[in-house]
């Protein structure tokens, strides 16, 4: 079933191959061993304590896992973050950047923008990215992209125009946006990084 999916996201494709990042919060291992034998090796999660219990103990059978955060980090949590996974989609603040470079000065990071201005969201704000990204290139973080999450009943398209311009302007290569609703449209708007949950596992049980 995952294979059927899988195949059914990578045809719409169209002119170029974005990163696939699966995400697996929440999955039964039933449905994460049968991503793996679909070939997945690039998966998503949202809390570091669930990905160490579901991850640890497969990256000896499994070393070409490429392991992503797509959830709020704590910093106090950074040092086990880093000892797990392979890039962090969430940066967006100051002291959450620079416990990053303390413990992982190479680690790849995207900045998390707040594009819809939720107070609920985490994210740097749009007129605050510029200097956000000074900070973090300052600072010597390897800053590789930017990321959001558009507001569930906001059209994303004018979000994604926002951050392909952004990303452009900031000389950034990578843009991590676009879920199972809406991921055909970011690629439109030059995603090179797409979280398919639901729509490669199915619905959560």
């Amino acid at each position: 079933m995952i294979t059927d999916r899988l195949r059914s996201i990578q045809s719409s494709y169209g002119d170029h191959t974005p990163t696939l990042v699966a995400v697996s919060k929440k999955q039964s291992d039933e449905k994460i061993i049968e991503a793996l034998d679909a070939g997945l090796r690039i998966f998503g999660e949202n809390r570091v304590q669930e990905a160490q219990s579901r991850w640890t103990h497969r990256r000896a059978p499994y070393p070409d896992l490429d392991l992503h955060l797509i959830g709020p980090l704590q910093t106090n949590k950074v040092k086990d973050a880093v000892q797990l996974f392979d890039c962090i989609h969430t940066v967006d603040r100051e002291k959450l950047a620079r416990a990053i470079h303390t413990h992982a000065p190479d680690m790849p990071c995207f900045i998390q923008v707040n594009v819809g201005d939720e107070p609920q969201k985490s994210g740097i704000a749009r007129d605050n990215v510029n200097a956000f990204h000074t900070f973090c290139i300052d600072l010597g973080l390897n800053i590789i992209g930017l990321m959001c999450i558009p507001p569930n009943d906001d059209n994303s398209a004018p979000h994604y125009e926002w951050m392909r311009d952004k990303a452009r302007d900031l000389k950034l290569p990578h843009l991590s946006m676009g879920m199972s609703r809406d991921y055909e449209t970011a690629l439109h708007y030059g995603a090179t990084h797409i979280r398919i949950g639901s729509k490669l596992f199915g619905a959560r049980e």
